[in-house]
């Protein structure tokens, strides 16, 4: 993953810069180290590459330079997945990833990874940037990279996970374990 997570650094210089909405499309291939005991793309790595392709939006969207200039860092705070195909040794495949929208405190991103134009996994990850502060509002972050407007209407499927989480958080310990 450190050599994918490199050669995405480093294409970012001379690849173009997308707008804040703008998909970000890597290619890939279903390497050795990839693989589980079925001989298909382990589920973790999934999210690894996902990990890449966000580090490619954060690049070339300009949000690294609010990052850096601010000293914030982005966390992944959640995830919802669907493992749609298997992905076999050296198969290719394309990781399509984009900021779909955020709320007050939350960012929300599309991760599709496809295999010949089929989808094979689908993500979406909420997560955050933070400061010395603490949370970073996501509004704050979008006028640093220059967006002048809101967020787009996020999906209806948003909310009611940001409430489950919610529900989640406030459950008594005992609940969570089982007891």
């Amino acid at each position: 993953m450190w050599i994918r997570m490199i050669r995405v650094l480093l294409a970012a210089r001379f690849r173009a810069s997308l707008p804040l909405f703008g998909e970000s499309v890597l290619a890939f291939r279903v390497l050795p180290g990839d693989l589980d005991y079925n001989i298909h793309m382990n589920n973790a790595r999934y999210l690894a590459l996902m990990d890449v392709g966000r580090v490619d939006l954060i690049l070339r969207t300009g949000m690294w330079r609010a990052m850096w200039r601010h000293r914030w860092s982005a966390v992944l705070a959640g995830s919802l997945v669907r493992y749609r195909r298997s992905l076999k040794p050296l198969q290719r495949l394309a990781l399509k990833s984009r900021l779909i929208g955020w709320d007050e405190k939350w960012f929300y991103i599309e991760h599709r990874i496809e295999a010949g134009g089929v989808l094979a996994c689908q993500a979406i990850v909420r997560g955050a940037f933070l400061g010395a502060e603490g949370l970073v509002v996501p509004a704050v972050l979008a006028s640093a990279v220059g967006h002048a407007g809101g967020s787009p209407i996020l999906p209806s499927w948003a909310h009611p996970w940001r409430d489950a989480d919610r529900a989640l958080e406030l459950a008594p310990q005992s609940v969570l374990a089982g007891a």
